[in-house]
């Protein structure tokens, strides 16, 4: 059984019980939080950029709908197409339909959230359509029929032996765990795809309104090959995803590469303004641009519209102590870390425990600490557990506990009479200074971890008793 298909709880004890998931996470979190550390204090100063990043984003999303159709009259105006899609199916549907005119039979994609936000993979492939990821983290894991389990690191949750084992049984490459040898057996394998391709597809890292231009990052140079040796490009964009201006882009530009993967800049950035044009010895006879919406209009008119500032460097997930312990897929949607546990109840309402996202927080603050732009992450966290409560999404016991909880903190005598209680029954269970095992329901809490014997005496016992003391 597929984790995606197993209750929330589920998948983070399937998570928390596997070695190999826990040993890549820790590897890769681990390098990319020190890469960013330091690229961050090599800026002459950091927190003038990250507030020009918030600014920029913030007035780019107070005039979205003005930029959105600057943008695509510019890239009309080169002779591209631009596609406003509403939602997931009219984007799919679109690019099928592009496909299926113009004699389609291979595509290669390079990473894009968006179309894995629409699943636009499956779409094509039930019409007929091979595709092939070129990313070398996508291309593993579709190799292994598996989801992104990271915004910019796809296969973060694989090991090196696991990939050596893939690229062995898929591939045919002679057994290995040492990384050059693996990116040489991709690279051949793919070269012949590109070339193959009758279509390229994209995501879109940003969209310069006045340029009316797309911008795609990357360190592979995959993208570039993707969007112009094929005859067609598609690139897919979510409409948060611009800015007004090429100045605002330069300073995007450094705070996306410095909080994703500690560098100054990606290895390639590209601009892409529209198709080949006459005399032009590359890039592709179309250009299609794929502008979907799927429910971020509706964000930005509401309380969490500062979610969609986000620029998708993955720095939130890196830092943040839950997705370290439980990786990206135990989220069960596309977005995953602090971001994903806001993004993905907004964006795929439908998805059946949508509700408990915002609970795998410890509400640290890590994620903000780190976000190039300064999302209040935490606050919208607080925020969407309120309105799971109002909705009445929890189980009625769990609801009656957190209200005896309230009163008992509102009610000093109610409060002391309480502790005075767990400590007697607490005796019963305690063995070693630990409880290991506690009754129902908080043998959920125990089954996975000892809990503290209570002290002998309180904080408030000990500092009256303290006080008394004193005054005597």
């Amino acid at each position: 059984m597929s984790t995606q298909t197993l209750h929330f709880y589920d998948r983070v004890d399937t998570a928390l019980h596997d070695e190999s998931l826990r040993t890549a996470l820790s590897r890769a979190t681990s390098r990319f939080i020190g890469n960013r550390a330091g690229a961050l204090d090599a800026l002459r100063d950091e927190a003038a950029l990250r507030d020009q990043a918030r600014a920029i984003r913030a007035h780019a999303l107070s005039r979205l709908d003005e930029l959105l159709v600057r943008l695509a009259e510019q890239v009309e105006a080169r002779g591209g197409h631009v596609c406003w899609a509403s939602d997931g199916e009219e984007a799919r549907r679109y690019i099928a339909e592009l496909a299926r005119r113009r004699g389609v039979q291979t595509i290669v994609k390079s990473k894009s959230m968006a179309s894995e936000e629409i699943h636009l993979n499956e779409a094509l492939e039930q019409a007929g359509l091979e595709v092939v990821e070129t990313d070398l983290g996508e291309y593993i894991i579709q190799i292994a029929g598996e989801t992104p389990s990271h915004i910019i690191a796809p296969a973060i949750h694989k090991t090196r032996e696991q990939v050596g084992a893939l690229f062995e049984q898929h591939l045919g490459m002679p057994h290995t765990t040492e990384v050059p040898p693996m990116i040489r057996t991709a690279r051949q394998a793919l070269r012949q795809r590109f070339l193959q391709a009758d279509m390229g597809i994209s995501g879109v890292n940003f969209g310069v309104a006045e340029e009316g231009a797309v911008v795609i990052v990357e360190n592979e140079g995959n993208a570039r090959l993707s969007t112009s040796v094929p005859r067609i490009h598609v690139a897919i964009m979510g409409i948060e995803r611009i800015v007004e201006k090429l100045d605002d882009l330069g300073v995007m530009l450094q705070v996306l590469a410095r909080s994703a993967t500690g560098q100054k800049l990606s290895v390639y950035t590209s601009i892409i303004s529209g198709p080949a044009r006459p005399g032009e010895a590359d890039g592709p006879e179309e250009f299609h641009l794929v502008l979907l919406d799927n429910g971020r209009s509706q964000i930005l008119g509401g309380q969490y519209a500062e979610s969609l500032m986000c620029i998708r460097c993955g720095a939130c997930l890196n830092a943040c102590p839950v997705y370290q312990s439980i990786g990206g897929h135990a989220y069960g949607g596309v977005y995953s870390g602090p971001i994903g546990a806001i993004l993905t109840p907004l964006l795929q309402p439908d998805l059946p425990d949508n509700h408990l996202l915002p609970q795998a927080s410890s509400l640290c603050g890590a994620c903000q600490e780190v976000c190039p732009v300064r999302i209040a992450i935490p606050d919208m966290l607080l925020r969407l557990r309120a309105d799971a409560v109002k909705a009445g999404k929890f189980h009625p016991i769990e609801r009656a506990a957190m209200q005896s909880y309230v009163l008992m903190m509102n009610n000093p005598a109610l409060l002391r009479a309480g502790g005075a209680a767990a400590r007697i029954g607490g005796r019963l269970f305690t063995r070693k200074g630990r409880m290991r095992r506690l009754p129902p329901p908080l043998h959920l809490w125990t089954s996975g971890r000892d809990f503290p014997a209570f002290p002998a005496q309180t904080f408030s016992e000990w500092w009256e008793a303290r006080n008394a003391e004193d005054k005597a």
